[in-house]
């Protein structure tokens, strides 16, 4: 069973695994430009340090939250090192820690701690992302997108984002399917319209059209979670027709219907009867297929 302890150990283990972590020594602030060491951390200039280019976060710092840390920071100062790469004509580009940087700048110190590193423009993009993801602040389709980046332009797994970053598996594929959303609906996510919850809800909907009308009662009339998941049962499987036999499903059964169609993302039914019977799992498109046939052990299709 893996405890609280356990998974603050893993977060943060990705970058970790390049980023070693360090206490910063009190060392005094050095005028030539230092070089790229694993271990050394140098008090380097603010003036001499530019913002990420391979920044993926489309929302912008908390003025509040910056605040906050910004009296840490004047009280105890910088306790974990900022990390940078070497850039043209002396200066330095933060890689990590833009939070940390941006805080010391608005209380005007004139250096900060930083570990410097040599690391290609693709090694400096992928340590963003992955901190970003470490972060607690980014809305919903801001990780979905971090997650499908790491996945289009480094060629990792699920299995392997996981590790990097910490966070379950499941919980990874559930993101990646947020962008299979209409982009009005992940709109409305981005400015925290609607939530994780009422997205995940609306995922066993088919139609794009359906998915937009059903994003709207959200807005419009103030749905929770639960009646969303009412709406879209309704669409999903609506009323038998008179003549035809309404189907009579023990709870138990109902119950693993559901477990099965929120970890799928797909519409499953049972058919049960006295302990034997089928499961049947609809999909769409050739990626559900996909995704189904790997989350039950199996290989994906080429």
């Amino acid at each position: 069973m893996t405890t609280s302890t356990d998974k603050r150990k893993v977060l943060g283990r990705g970058l970790e695994t390049l980023l070693p972590a360090r206490q910063v020594p009190h060392a005094p602030v050095t005028a030539a430009a230092p070089k790229a060491d694993a271990d050394e951390v140098h008090h380097i200039p603010l003036a001499q340090l530019d913002r990420n280019p391979y920044q993926t976060r489309t929302s912008s710092l908390d003025p509040d939250a910056i605040k906050d840390l910004a009296a840490s920071i004047k009280a105890v100062g910088v306790m974990q090192p900022i990390i940078v790469r070497p850039a043209a004509g002396g200066r330095f580009q933060v890689i990590a820690g833009e939070r940390r940087w941006e805080a010391s700048r608005s209380i005007g110190l004139p250096t900060i701690p930083a570990l410097v590193r040599q690391v290609s423009n693709e090694q400096a993009m992928e340590m963003t992302i992955i901190e970003n993801l470490q972060r607690e602040d980014l809305n919903a389709i801001e990780q979905a997108r971090a997650f499908e980046r790491l996945s289009r332009e480094f060629g990792l797994t699920q299995d392997q984002m996981s590790l990097r970053t910490g966070k379950e598996r499941s919980t990874i594929s559930n993101f990646l399917r947020l962008l299979k959303l209409p982009m009005y609906v992940q709109g409305l996510m981005e400015r925290n319209d609607i939530s994780f919850g009422h997205a995940k809800a609306m995922m066993p909907l088919d139609s794009p059209e359906q998915i937009e009308r059903v994003a709207r009662r959200i807005v419009d009339h103030g749905l929770s979670v639960r009646q969303t998941e009412e709406a879209v049962a309704h669409l999903v499987q609506p009323l038998v027709p008179r003549t035809e036999k309404q189907r009579i499903i023990d709870p138990n059964v109902r119950e693993a219907e559901n477990a099965l169609q929120e970890a799928l993302g797909v519409r499953v039914t049972i058919d049960d009867r006295k302990g034997k019977g089928k499961i049947l799992i609809e999909y769409s498109t050739l990626e559900d297929f996909d995704r189904i046939l790997e989350a039950l052990g199996g290989k994906k299709t080429d």
